[in-house]
């Protein structure tokens, strides 16, 4: 009787032994995974930083941009206001807070075109790690470690990462907003819902109104998945869109407030308005038949006819391989990520993450099929919401394929459908890399059918293989794509960054067209720099080194230096500003006196003056060919 209590006390002891290794071996496992995926992370951003990087100094960056930068780099007030020279007599036609990190940049570095280019690199990389935590926080670890993934590698996301347009920044921000409303929606708290809308209104300083798409579906979902009562969450979506409309138009209300006296003219307004510059002439003139819409100057034919419009945009021979790989199991992911979860409560947060994602990228592509003048690199802000949908289902498409069941099919079907769809968007091109489409729809037939036949008694190496081929086959195009921005036979466009064989750049080398600019910062061309010493030394005190008809002729002297220039007609020209009588007033009062003309800009009333009053300069004296598409005028001496 006396051994009883013994025995027993020795079974527990047993027992609380093999419970503790059990928790320690749980937690050494869970380490392990961890350790792992830290690991896997790591190399997706070293991946990120080295497609984005890699001879970055020989980037072809934006020629307008570029020399916007370099002014603002040089003047504080040209730097608030997006002075397009560092007087700030006029503005960019764009309100200029993407370019604020850029002009930072160059002023802490010096002017060179990595420097411009070096925020763009880090903005990319952290949103590929901002979505990994997203997506991993909705749908788990191997999802998020997807959609970092495929981000990374889609070619338009690599191709404006190496630039310095500013939707490299958009997209971040829009990132971190949709990270806020995820958590907002999980947690109830008020502060997340705020901050979303703070990102939001961040986002419209560096896109204007293209960051507001978002605002409809985060409403949109926020009100349908969120804890509370429906008067609740409205009061809260007031608050939080009142915050994004507030931290949105800041800039706009400062620069409205600020005395026209002493601060530049707006680019893009006949009435010198910032609202007009974001409501005009970059949103409503871009929609309809009125380019002058609330007050707005008419852009140029290239800017508003670039044929990437209607339906077919975003899958067309252009911009299909830049941004469309993926599609076909973005679209099945929403869809079934949806049904699977009919009859969950209201506030089920994976379908919510399936609706915020589906909803971001329906409202994008529903907005630029309806557009006009679409750059193919606008997709870019398409790539979160891809990666993100690709992620979540391909794990959650795994997840359902080793519980078995009828919707084990998914993975294998959802692998050959995007296998096939590369038949689509790679076809046309097949010249560029002969051994792609076959490569991929042998991975993907291998990887389909290995997932399809697999049964119970299937080794476990040959599922992880068959798994392998299909993320093979689904990333890989996409990712030679990608690579072709590292490859000097395929050039971007200093003004249109695509990857591949396709867009101005790729055509030009093709023709056998003159080399592709760089547009280098600090080192003029031969032609640029006989005209620039021919201005200094004729100069005698001018405030101005130079009036130049619209920005094409301003642009390669403002990136070659820091000099005052006063840029007639701002970016397309027909800018009225200044007038003929202010440009009558700058150089009677010896502010200017000379002027570069050219004839692929229309002519206005303040070039009309300039051939009317002063005398053409022989091109022999400034190093120009006398071929008649640039004419320097000096105004010191009248005709």
């Amino acid at each position: 009787m006396a051994t009883a209590p013994v025995t027993q006390d020795a079974t527990d002891r047993r027992h609380r032994s093999r419970s503790i290794r059990g928790a320690v071996h749980a937690k050494r496992r869970q380490r392990i995974r961890i350790g792992r995926e830290s690991y896997a992370l790591l190399l997706i951003l070293v991946l990120a930083a080295v497609l984005y990087t890699w001879a970055i100094d020989r980037a072809a960056v934006h020629p307008y941009y570029t020399s916007a930068v370099r002014s603002m780099a040089a003047d504080w007030h040209a730097f608030f206001f997006g002075g397009l020279d560092p007087s700030g007599s006029i503005t960019l036609d764009k309100i200029p807070g993407a370019l604020w990190p850029q002009a930072l940049s160059v002023r802490l570095l010096g002017p060179y075109n990595w420097a411009a280019v070096l925020p763009q690199v880090l903005e990319g990389v952290l949103a590929v790690w901002a979505l990994h935590r997203i997506v991993r926080a909705w749908a788990g670890p191997l999802a998020g470690l997807l959609a970092a993934l495929a981000l990374t590698l889609t070619p338009a996301t690599v191709a404006l990462n190496r630039h310095n347009i500013p939707d490299t920044l958009l997209v971040l921000l829009l990132v971190l907003a949709a990270g806020s409303l995820q958590k907002a929606v999980r947690t109830r708290r008020l502060l997340p819902l705020l901050v979303c809308g703070t990102w939001v209104g961040l986002a419209f300083q560096a896109k204007m109104l293209q960051a507001w798409l978002v605002l409809p579906v985060f409403a949109a979902v926020y009100q349908l998945a969120a804890p509370g009562s429906r008067w609740d969450r409205a009061r809260r979506l007031l608050l939080a869109g009142t915050a994004a409309l507030v931290v949105s138009c800041s800039w706009l209300l400062l620069v409205w407030a600020s005395p026209a006296t002493n601060r530049p003219y707006v680019d893009g307004t006949a009435n010198n308005n910032p609202f007009t510059l974001v409501f005009g002439y970059n949103g409503l003139s871009r929609f309809g038949d009125d380019p002058h819409a609330l007050g707005a100057v008419a852009g140029t034919a290239a800017s508003r006819t670039t044929g990437n419009t209607g339906w077919t945009m975003v899958v067309n021979q252009t911009v299909g391989p830049q941004i469309a790989w993926l599609l076909p199991l973005a679209v099945l992911a929403l869809a079934l990520g949806v049904w699977w979860r009919t009859g969950q409560p209201r506030t089920d947060g994976p379908r919510t993450g399936f609706l915020l994602w589906g909803g971001w990228l329906g409202m994008h592509i529903l907005v630029f099929s309806n557009s006009n003048g679409n750059h193919g690199y606008y997709t870019t802000v398409l790539a979160p919401a891809l990666a993100a949908l690709t992620g979540s289902g391909v794990a959650l498409f795994w997840a359902e394929y080793r519980a078995g069941g009828r919707r084990r099919a998914a993975l294998p079907i959802a692998v050959g459908i995007t296998a096939l769809w590369t038949t689509a968007i790679e076809g046309p091109h097949s010249e560029f890399a002969p051994w792609l489409l076959p490569m991929v729809l042998m991975l993907g037939m291998c990887g389909s059918v290995g997932l399809w036949t697999s049964g119970p008694r299937t080794p476990r190496r040959a599922v992880h293989g068959a798994l392998a081929a299909s993320l093979t086959a689904v990333l890989l195009a996409p990712a030679v794509w990608a690579a072709s921005c590292l490859n000097p036979h395929y050039p971007g466009s200093p003004i249109e960054p695509l990857a591949g064989p396709v867009g101005p750049g790729y055509q030009d080398v093709q023709g056998h067209r003159a080399k592709i600019r760089r547009n280098p910062l600090n080192e003029p061309s031969p032609r640029d720099t006989a005209l620039l010493n021919y201005l200094f030394a004729h100069r005698s005190g001018e405030k101005y080194l130079l009036a130049t008809q619209a920005a094409y002729g301003a642009a390669p002297l403002l990136r070659a230096t820091p000099q005052p220039m006063l840029v007639m007609g701002g970016f397309t020209g027909l800018t009225p500003y200044p007038t003929a009588p202010q440009l009558s007033d700058l150089v009677s009062t010896h502010q200017l006196r000379y002027a570069l003309l050219t004839t692929r800009r229309p002519s206005t009333p303040a070039s009309a003056w300039v051939k009317k009053t002063c005398t053409p300069v022989p091109p022999s004296a400034y190093g120009r060919n006398s071929d008649g598409s640039f004419t320097l005028y000096d105004c010191a001496r009248g005709n």
